[in-house]
């Protein structure tokens, strides 16, 4: 079992915690991260894309010259698509872009980007996450005592709301529950920021 040190908020080693292996240890599955990562991308598109087609756009409604005699090709409407103001061809529509991953290959994608940031030392865990002020600046001097230096994850088991004042005006950070954290957002970020008692919350979960 890998074995990781307890901070406190000054940075200073308070103890050691060991890690299930069950969660913290595992084979890292990279095809099954990359899907989990393409399903959160994916939920994040909206999908509300749309174009008219030929019979969607006003007007049109009658020939526009006879058939014959005029030396141009014949025409049927002025909104035939290569008619400015036209219909558009294959033009996008509205639809979903979900993609569904099976409960099995989503727990095992986040024990593999759980794993890798241990494997990675990219782990900071600290005894818990109690800020005695709302200041950015004292968010940003935490973040330094912990050598924490590009970007990070903060996940939290307990509400804090000066955590999320002092933490909302650095772009650096975000800042999660353990009931929020997902594979995105770890391997989108340099750092994983946690506190005892998520760690705990996260193997009763995943083990």
């Amino acid at each position: 079992m890998a074995k990781v040190q307890v901070l406190n908020l000054k940075g200073e080693k308070v103890k050691d915690l060991t890690l299930k292996d069950e969660v913290w240890n595992v084979e890292v599955n990279e095809s099954v991260m990359h899907d989990a990562i393409v399903l959160a991308q994916a939920s994040l598109r909206q999908g509300t894309a749309s174009t008219k087609t030929r019979s969607e756009v006003s007007g049109g409604g009658r020939k526009p010259y006879k058939q014959k005699e005029t030396g141009n090709a014949r025409q049927g409407s002025t909104r035939s698509p290569q008619w400015p103001g036209g219909g558009i061809v294959f033009g996008p529509k509205p639809r979903k872009y979900d993609k569904k991953q099976n409960r099995k290959e989503r727990r095992l994608a986040l024990k593999s980007a759980l794993t890798s940031k241990v494997k990675d030392k990219e782990l900071v865990v600290v005894e818990n996450l109690k800020l005695d002020t709302n200041k950015t600046k004292d968010f940003n001097t935490m973040l330094k005592n912990l050598k924490i230096d590009g970007k990070a994850l903060v996940v939290y088991s307990e509400d804090d709301e000066n955590l999320f004042l002092a933490s909302r005006n650095n772009n650096k950070v975000a800042v999660l529950s353990t009931e929020e954290i997902n594979v995105l957002d770890l391997v989108a970020t340099d750092y994983l920021l946690i506190d005892e008692s998520s760690v705990k919350k996260i193997e009763e979960v995943l083990q």
